[in-house]
């Protein structure tokens, strides 16, 4: 059995600078992964500890009332109607969905997988793990007569914040359709919208009301501060569901049923999404001033948890000009060729040390 060849680990890369930024007298503002800092809101860890006497083994399908409170939030947040209640499945977390998807749904040797050209480098991961091949495209065109069997979309994207309109998301979706190509869409930014409203593949004016072919993947990471708690969820095509919950059964990916008490609770807590995007929108407004007034240029960052900044030099140099500072970021180059000239500046910092991270930006040196 061959062994795969996956990539490094890009973290790994970014030893050295971070030393550098851990070296700054005032400590390191560390602004290169996406991990919540804020607290896990007292409802969803008051619900996290009410079941923890349960001992037997979780549903892999997850609670009905798990699945109640996916689709309703989908419904009074995002506009998505018509989701079956079975057609929700809940995930250890949403990268271990995106990893497995393509193996998970059958997909192998001789297939191929579309992913953004700028991307979250797990979507090029689990093409490998499932021995497909890779292709970085975000137009239909590039493609010319090839037929993928599945299409990566990422709107609010990760790294650049950048939104799709509805307009090429029905483009997306009904060519797909026409070729018999799954359609996944990474929507764990969807609640983060700060320029404009970002739509779900499965809003109504994008799918027409149709989820065949179409599977959504969603995170309560970012919304909801449960990075630790790993919960996610997929849901659309009540067929592709279905599939994948055969195999998850056997493989016991299952979420533990206490995180799935925690899910409801936070699905259900609009009040507390509100607050947490409120931080996040403080320290969005901080950086982003800090940013442009030492010559970077931010561009698309309309949604997300992250600034897609540039000063139109390689991405290396910028990221020691900030470590020089204390402020560690990570290059572009993470996300795909053409993200050479870009850093992705992540939100997830306390106040007081995106405070620290503008005091220095701003500082006379």
């Amino acid at each position: 059995m061959s062994r795969i060849a996956l990539p490094d680990f890009p973290w790994d890369s970014l030893a050295e600078v971070k030393a550098t930024a851990q070296a700054h007298p005032g400590g390191v503002v560390d602004l290169s992964i996406g991990t919540p800092v804020d607290p896990v809101p007292e409802g969803i860890r008051a619900a996290l500890a009410s079941v923890s006497d349960i001992p037997g083994y979780p549903t892999t399908h997850g609670i009905p009332a798990l699945r109640e409170a996916a689709r309703a939030a989908l419904s009074r947040r995002h506009g998505v109607e018509d989701i079956e209640p079975d057609a929700v499945l809940p995930t250890i977390g949403s990268k271990e969905a995106v990893a497995w998807l393509p193996r998970l749904l059958g997909f192998g040797d001789g297939d191929l997988v579309v992913i953004p050209e700028l991307a979250y480098p797990t979507y090029e991961v689990g093409a490998l793990l499932a021995g497909a091949s890779i292709l970085r495209s975000d137009g239909l065109t590039a493609l010319g007569p090839q037929r993928p069997a599945m299409l990566w979309l990422n709107s609010p994207s990760n790294p650049t914040g950048k939104v799709l309109p509805v307009e090429h998301l029905r483009k997306v979706v009904e060519w797909a359709r026409e070729r018999d190509v799954v359609v996944v869409s990474d929507e764990c930014y969807l609640a983060l919208g700060w320029e404009t409203d970002p739509l779900s593949v499965l809003h109504p004016d994008v799918c027409d009301g149709r989820m065949d072919g179409l599977i959504a993947v969603h995170s309560l990471s970012k919304s909801a501060n449960l990075a630790s708690y790993r919960a996610g969820f997929l849901t659309g095509d009540p067929v592709l569901i279905k599939r994948l919950l055969e195999v998850r059964k056997h493989a016991g990916m299952i979420v533990p049923r206490p995180v799935q008490e925690a899910m409801v609770a936070a699905l259900t807590d609009d009040e507390a999404l509100t607050a947490q995007r409120e931080r996040y929108a403080r320290r969005r407004l901080a950086l982003w001033k800090a940013l442009q007034d030492n010559g970077f240029r931010i561009d698309h960052s309309e949604a997300g948890l992250y600034l897609w900044a540039t000063r139109d030099e390689d991405a290396s140099a910028t990221v020691g000009w900030l470590a020089e500072r204390g402020i560690l970021v990570a290059p572009g180059t993470f996300y795909g060729p053409k993200g050479g000239k870009h850093v992705r500046v992540a939100l997830t910092a306390t106040d007081e040390r995106v405070d620290a991270a503008v005091e220095r930006l701003t500082a006379p040196r």
